[in-house]
């Protein structure tokens, strides 16, 4: 039988409803008994004791808020009575011994990738088309029109061809038919073949950045730009430029040297003030890269080792069931990626807050430790400046179900982070080299963490969630993990894995992890791919220093 409620840490003060709960109802939890002083919504808390104004409470064993009003015992906890609060962190202490999982069943799996120059191993084949202003966004279109019909990498037009059929009824006069035209969800079939076999598609990043922002912002956008054209998933890369604006060719070339000291990827650049005209621009642009992706489909997958794997840990549209089962089954994956090998990358710093002694006591070095609090501090100092702050984290639907301050969400969502140590940490937008848990200075936001952290050279993104979300990424496959069943079965046209089972009790968190990472094996070598890459579901957002929670 389910259990109903749970107690996660011996020193928390409230107790996780996972079913409805009634007022009035009888539940004995660790021994004591508690009659329920109000209705609590499953995904939400009540009170294992009595709280004053003032007074801390506890979730995962850290401090997620105060109370701002009397709680009684066995009352839902709300935005009525809680707010946000954390802890203060102290300085570094040494390394902790870490435990490592045994990954003995995995030592000899694999996967098949993409074999780069520089060692690293891509699970997609792309053609990267990207812009260094916002100005050459319609020219990116122009080229994006040109290539994908013709090349065989459009998605069918399933509802332009229903907004036809509806035109169609409109002018034979059957109006009324209309209302009984229902839209037919699309199959497979409808894909022109490919021209290029073993090129996965041609994918082109569209954003409002590179110029008359700070001087920052170009800087990290070419920085973030280089990191997808170095990334592993990337064969080759086309490039417009305007020619005037703020994040020049020459600041992107000096980034993609950073990544690579001896590129080797070819990066065609065209810049539109230097050419005779835009459409002879555009013509050369056409030709040299059909000449790229020539060479590109002579690439072809080869068996790699789990520890080249480079695996990005996100959740985004939380509930309260989030850090109960996907985020510590991911947290379970990302250690016995760790103790392979391979790389983890964590973000979200806004959602790092109240738990950053645990990542300061984790960190491999005093140096690391250091550099975690400094951009920790850094973040919330510029947000403050624009009259923001970590505590605004949590969105209307993460509180609606169950995640009430940004500390109580942020202690659910570091366990995606396993217990390995922090081997690394990084500032946007840098690239990852560290094997191991690295943690990147990112915002909150779905797109703009993913975008970095795909910039970072994660090869395949894992995306927790417990009320559902479409993200995606244009070079790097993203796998949605439902927190609960019944979300994994109601959008299960973009949910990938179902961590649920661990809810009711039918899963460990060790077995949930160990099956997605058979999974995430699969995606990583071509047999699955994720619904967002069968939606075509590219958002690629950059970050805006300083602006983002």
């Amino acid at each position: 039988m389910q259990s109903r409620v749970l107690q996660l840490d011996p020193r928390d003060d409230v107790i996780i409803a996972l079913t409805d709960l009634k007022k009035g109802e009888t539940l004995q939890v660790n021994g004591r008994t508690h009659v329920l002083a109000a209705d609590v919504p499953a995904k939400h808390k009540f009170a294992a004791k009595e709280f004053a104004p003032g007074d801390p409470v506890h979730m995962y064993g850290v401090m997620v808020g105060r109370a701002f009003a009397p709680i009684r015992r066995g009352e839902a906890i709300t935005v009525h009575n809680l707010r946000h609060d954390s802890a203060e962190y102290r300085e570094y202490a040494g390394p902790t011994a870490w435990q490592p999982p045994d990954v003995s069943h995995w030592k000899e799996k694999s996967f098949l990738g993409y074999h780069r120059s520089g060692g690293e191993v891509g699970t997609r084949n792309y053609w990267l088309v990207a812009p260094l202003v916002f100005c050459e966004n319609r020219n990116l279109g122009v080229l994006k029109d040109a290539f994908e019909e013709e090349l065989g990498f459009a998605r069918p037009q399933v509802y332009r061809r229903y907004v036809a059929d509806l035109v169609k009824l409109h002018r034979e006069g059957r109006t009324d038919e209309i209302q009984r035209q229902a839209f037919t969800e699309p199959g497979s079939q409808g894909y022109r073949q490919k021209v290029f076999a073993n090129v996965d598609g041609i994918k082109f990043l569209i954003h409002p950045l590179g110029c008359g922002g700070t001087r920052e912002d170009a800087r990290n956008l070419c920085g973030l730009i280089a990191g997808y054209i170095h990334h592993p998933n990337v064969a080759g890369a086309t490039v417009l430029s305007l020619g005037c604006q703020h994040a020049q060719v020459s600041i992107l070339r000096e980034e993609i040297v950073r990544r690579s000291p001896k590129p080797e990827k070819p990066v065609l650049i065209f810049e539109q003030q230097s050419s005779p005209s835009e459409a002879a621009m555009l013509g050369k642009a056409i030709q040299k890269t059909f000449l790229g992706l020539i060479e590109a489909d002579k690439m072809r997958r080869a068996p790699a080792p789990i520890s080249k794997l480079v695996v990005a840990l996100k959740c985004g549209g939380s509930d309260g069931f989030s850090g109960l089962s996907a985020n510590p089954a991911v947290g379970h994956l990302s250690d016995l990626v760790a103790a392979l090998g391979g790389r983890t990358i964590l973000a979200e710093f806004p959602e790092l807050c109240g738990v950053e002694q645990e990542w300061i006591d984790r960190s491999v070095r005093k140096e690391v430790a250091g550099r975690f609090v400094h951009l920790m501090r850094d973040y919330a100092a510029r947000a403050k400046a624009v009259h923001a702050g970590f505590e605004m984290n949590p969105s209307p639907g993460n509180i609606a179900d169950g995640l009430i301050t940004d500390a109580m969400k942020s202690a659910g969502a570091a366990r995606k982070g396993g217990s390995s140590p922090v081997s690394a940490v990084l500032d946007y937008p840098e690239y990852s080299s560290e094997p191991g848990l690295n943690l990147l200075c990112t915002p909150g936001g779905d797109i703009e963490c993913v975008t970095a952290q795909v910039g970072a050279g994660s090869n395949v993104v894992l995306f927790t969630t417990g009320l559902g979300t479409p993200t995606g990424n244009p070079i790097a496959p993203v796998v949605k993990i439902s927190s609960n069943t019944p979300l994994a079965k109601r959008m299960g046209d973009i949910i990938d894995f179902d961590a649920g089972p661990i809810v009711s009790g039918e899963s460990t968190i060790e077995q949930t992890g160990e099956a997605l990472l058979d999974y995430v094996l699969k995606v990583a070598s071509g047999e699955v791919h994720t619904s967002a890459e069968l939606h075509g579901q590219d958002d690629f957002i950059p970050w805006k220093r300083g602006v983002s929670l």
